[in-house]
Order: C-alpha cells, then structure tokens, then sequence
C-alpha cells in the first residue's frame, strides 16, 4: 500500500463523467424515438441521430453497437412500460369482473403504447422485418404478451367467467387484432376518442375468450 490518496474522478460543470455518459445516453433515445417514430428507421443514418441527440459519433458507439440496437432499446422500454401498467392494472383491478378487468388491461395497453404515435410507430411498425436478430426479438415479446393474457384467461376459467378450452391460438389472434387497431388509431392522429377505441377492443376480446370452443357441440362447451 502507498498510502496516496486516489485521484479525484474529473467532472465537467457541476457533473461527473457518468452523469454526462448517461445524458448523452438519454439524448440518443430521444433522439431514435423522434427519428424513428417520425421519419422510420430506414430512412435515419447514425449521423442524424447524432446531430439531433448533439453527440459525436464516437460517443454514440460508446453507447450502441449501432441504430439497430438503439430500435431494440426503444422497442423494450415500451413493451416493459407497458409490462409494469398492465402488472399494476391486475393487481388493483383483481377483486373486478371480468368486464372490468378486460377493459383496465386494454386502457393501459393503448395509453402506454400509442397515446404518442412516435412509440406506436415503433412498437409496431418500425420494428418488422429489420433482422432475424431484432425479429427474435419482437417474437420474444410477443410470447410475453401471450403468456400475460393467457394467464388473465386462465384467472377468468378458474372463477367461471370463461370456458377451460385452448386458447393459445386466440391469444395469438387477438394480440394481431389488438396491435393492427392501435396503431391504426394512432397513426391517423387519433381521429377516434380514445373510450371508442378501448370499448370496441374490449368488446373485441370479452367475445373470444368467453366463446365456447370452435366446432364443439353446444353441451361441449
């Protein structure tokens, strides 16, 4: 041991070099939902980003291994925004009907995913076909989602409210319908009130999962 005291960390106005990593980090973000959300992603190079974000490109490759995996960091802030609504919206809502906890499910789905159009654009649209890498990654979320209403499905068996039939393949189904009608609704600037939206997708979803199974006699529902 010297005994020497180590250096003091360099700080710039006030802030550490972690601080000014971490707001650069912030601005790229920004700057990819921006770029992404409004112009898509093919047609944004790394040198706009880094003209919006006011970084250097080296300071963007300090960050992301390329635009590529700054749509994935955007596509999965999103879907774990959306995530932890949905989480909070079951456990307040699990005393409720199912009505109501079908409608709670879809109101936070739709306000966290497409009350701005920019990360609507993103979560479904910017995202496809990209790469096999990012569209593993997609269908990696897309299974999330799946698991995360066939457990709400499962909840509704349990107290009667829907019939104990397979339902994998409407999830699959209702997922596609769910996501084609958000984005629709917010890529024409959300010309229809947001209740409208949420009631035709509650709608939606209350009648294929309380429907009995496809082709089975009415006493084998």
């Amino acid at each position: 041991m010297t005994g020497r005291n180590p250096a003091p960390r360099r700080s710039y106005g006030g802030r550490s070099a972690q601080e000014r990593r971490a707001e650069r980090r912030e601005r790229l973000l920004t700057a990819g939902l921006e770029l992404f959300g409004t112009r898509g992603y093919a047609a944004t190079s790394i040198e706009r980003l880094c003209a919006t974000a006011s970084v250097s490109t080296r300071n963007f490759y300090e960050e992301f291994s390329g635009r590529e995996e700054l749509l994935t960091t955007l596509h999965a802030i999103i879907n774990e925004r959306a995530g932890d609504a949905l989480a909070a919206a079951r456990a307040e809502g699990s005393g409720a009907g199912l009505p109501e906890r079908v409608e709670q499910a879809v109101r936070v789905f739709v306000t966290v995913t497409a009350s701005d159009p920019r990360w609507a654009r993103i979560a479904f649209v910017e995202v496809v076909g990209v790469s096999a890498e990012l569209e593993a990654h997609r269908l990696g979320w897309r299974s999330q989602w799946a698991e995360a209403v066939l457990a709400i499905i499962a909840e509704a068996v349990a107290r009667g409210e829907a019939p104990d039939r397979d339902h994998r393949l409407t999830v699959i189904a209702v997922i596609g319908a769910v996501n084609n009608l958000v984005h629709h609704w917010s890529a024409r600037g959300q010309d229809v009130p947001l209740d409208d939206v949420i009631a035709e997708l509650t709608h939606l979803v209350l009648a294929v999962v309380t429907a009995p199974r496809p082709n089975a006699p009415p006493d084998a529902a």
